[in-house]
């Protein structure tokens, strides 16, 4: 498998937790966001939407994090990234989009280049960014508050960790105070996991120093 990312990319990040959770081999291959190698023709020809991350299946390419995740889910079942219940199922999955969907759409490159082009100043995006983070995140800390485990759903890793500690990244990058404790505290309990430090954005070979 080839996965296609970007050190920074969020949604990259999800799919490396997810390949490493499985313990899955994968070769990566590196696009540079912010130099606009993403929407060259050559990776146009892979991805046609023109994102990261892709993953190369022997020459069949899907996209979309949440997807790949789900597919890795259903080829590779253990350890499973989405409980059995359907009810708690569905819970997970609703925790999942409101990171994936809600939050990091509006705060990623693609939005805030346009922001800028619109006229925004820099602090004017930034704030943007943090706002949007924010409100997410207090949605997140409401949709698993009284819940137990070390993680947000128990004491098992699931989609909505994955996506989690990726988007808590994010909200560093624009400063935004982290207030939500038990996120916090999750948060830590994934990054005491081989799966989540090796796929740290600065671990990868493409990192770069802030």
């Amino acid at each position: 498998m080839i996965l296609h990312g970007y050190f920074r990319s969020g949604a990259s990040y999800r799919v490396r937790i997810a390949l490493n959770l499985k313990g899955l081999a994968y070769e990566s291959q590196y696009h540079h966001l912010r130099r606009g190698e993403h929407r060259s023709a050559e990776y146009r020809a892979i991805n046609p939407q023109g994102l990261v991350p892709a993953l190369d299946i022997g020459g069949t390419v899907l996209t979309q994090s949440l997807a790949l995740c789900e597919y890795l889910d259903e080829i590779h079942p253990e350890p499973p990234l989405l409980p059995a219940d359907p009810l708690l199922r569905a819970k997970v999955r609703a925790f999942a989009q409101v990171v994936a969907c809600d939050i990091h759409p509006l705060q990623n490159l693609k939005v805030l280049n346009r922001l800028r082009n619109s006229g925004f100043s820099e602090q004017q995006v930034t704030a943007w960014a943090a706002e949007v983070i924010a409100e997410g995140l207090d949605a997140c800390a409401e949709l698993i508050s009284g819940r137990p485990g070390r993680f947000c759903f128990g004491d098992v890793v699931t989609l909505a960790d994955i996506c989690l500690v990726p988007q808590l990244v994010n909200a560093r990058r624009f400063g935004v105070a982290l207030e939500w404790p038990r996120l916090l505290d999750v948060e830590s309990a994934c990054l005491a996991l081989d799966a989540f430090q090796r796929a740290a954005p600065e671990r990868q070979a493409d990192a770069e120093v802030p």
